[in-house]
This record gives structure tokens, sequence and C-alpha cells, in this order.
């Protein structure tokens, strides 16, 4: 209790803080973040790549509309964990923006300035009553004159990552990718240390089917994403 206050009092508004200091809705959100299937995303030499593990929790999935990387413009995708209906939202302003800018300034937006813009949007949800957190954090990735990869989480802070997980057993990834990691990796090391942390940590078999991986390896290229022969070399 707090002065007579039931701490059950301080849920039930997002603006409300306990005298702690602490938003429970947003802590609830990022709950919700860990319940979700891991991505990881990782810079390597002059490229950058976005690996997601799609849970199918039934053999009458269809994994193909299982999408964990969506493309935001040419140059830049995000990847999720959490509610994916709200990562959709996410996505859409992404692309809004994204087009806006190229609209505007004749040129690609820069991948901080899409990724500043979603954090503003999610911040603003942790603000207002009425309103609830996104259930969802996400990994942006893109290239402007380097390869640049940001963590966006419910409380709409961004950080910046060499490499980085979300979801479930972000912890247990984290510490693998901690320790195989190096500068100017090649690409094709950057993949295989990522879904290597995958195989380690996923309670569920880590196949070619429910792995979706996506990368760019120039400011002029586009996203690719491999098929599951293509990750079915990097498994085996």
């Amino acid at each position: 209790m707090y002065g007579g206050i039931s701490p059950q009092a301080y849920d039930r508004a997002i603006t409300v803080f306990s005298p702690d200091g602490r938003l429970f809705q947003v802590e609830y959100a990022k709950e919700a973040v860990k319940r979700g299937a891991t991505a990881v995303g990782i810079i390597a030499k002059d490229s950058v790549a976005l690996i997601a593990h799609k849970s199918t929790y039934s053999k009458l999935i269809v994994s193909d509309s299982l999408r964990k990387v969506f493309d935001i413009d040419s140059h830049i995708a995000f990847t999720a964990s959490g509610l994916i209906a709200d990562a959709r939202k996410l996505v859409d302003t992404g692309r809004i923006e994204a087009q806006r800018h190229r609209l505007t300034y004749n040129e690609p937006a820069p991948v901080e300035t899409i990724a500043r813009n979603i954090c503003d949007l999610m911040q603003i949800y942790t603000q207002y009553g009425g309103i609830r957190p996104f259930g969802v954090s996400l990994l942006i990735a893109g290239y402007d004159h380097e390869p640049l990869l940001y963590e966006a989480e419910p409380s709409g802070a961004m950080t910046g990552f060499k490499a980085d997980s979300i979801g479930n057993g972000k912890k247990e990834v984290d510490e693998i990718l901690e320790k195989g990691y190096r500068e100017n990796m090649p690409l094709d090391d950057a993949i295989s240390l990522a879904l290597n942390a995958l195989k380690k940590t996923s309670e569920e078999k880590v196949q070619s089917e429910n792995v979706e991986v996506s990368y760019i390896e120039d400011r002029n290229k586009k996203f690719i994403t491999m098929n599951e022969k293509e990750i079915l070399k990097f498994l085996k």
C-alpha cells in the first residue's frame, strides 16, 4: 500500500506513475514483446540483415502468410516481436513517412529519420488516456551512407546497435551475439551467427520454412529476402 492506495490503482490508467516512478501499462507492453517470436538484426561488412523466427503452431498454417520482415522503402525494413497487428500499424506509418520524404525532398528518407518518427509515435501512445502502448518492439534496419540498425521499444525509446535481438529468449540470444560478433564480419558469417543463436535458444525447431531472412548489401541496392533453399544452406 502507498499512503492507503492499492498498487493495483496505478495500472488502471496509462498516464499515472506509481510512487516508485513506474508506468505499469508500458511494462505490460514489454511483457507482450517477451512472449513474441525471436527476431535478430545484425550489421556485417557493408550490409545489414534481419532474421526473424515465425512461430508455426499448427501444421495447417501456410508459413508464407506469416510475414515477420516488412519492407518500408527499398533501403529500409522492419521486423517485429510482440503483437504483430500493432506492428502493421507502425509499418504503415513508416511507409507513409518514407514516401512523404521522397516526394518532398526527391531523395530516400534517412533511416534514422524514419526510426525517430516511429519512436515518437510509440511514445505518444504512452502519454494520453484512452489509448494503450503498442505491444511490440521493432528492429529497424537500413542503408544510408552505411548500414544501420535501431531498436524501437514500446516506451518509444530508440537505441542503435551493431547486433541485437527482440522477443522471447532475448537475453540468451544477445549473449551469443556478444560472444560471436566481430567488426566487418562477412554477411554470410553474420547470418550464420544469427541463425545459430536462434537454433540454440528456440524451443521450437528452427527450419527453413519458419525463418525469414532479409538483407541489403549496398545503398544503391534493395532489401533481398532469401528463399527456403538459400536459408536451408545456412541451417545445414
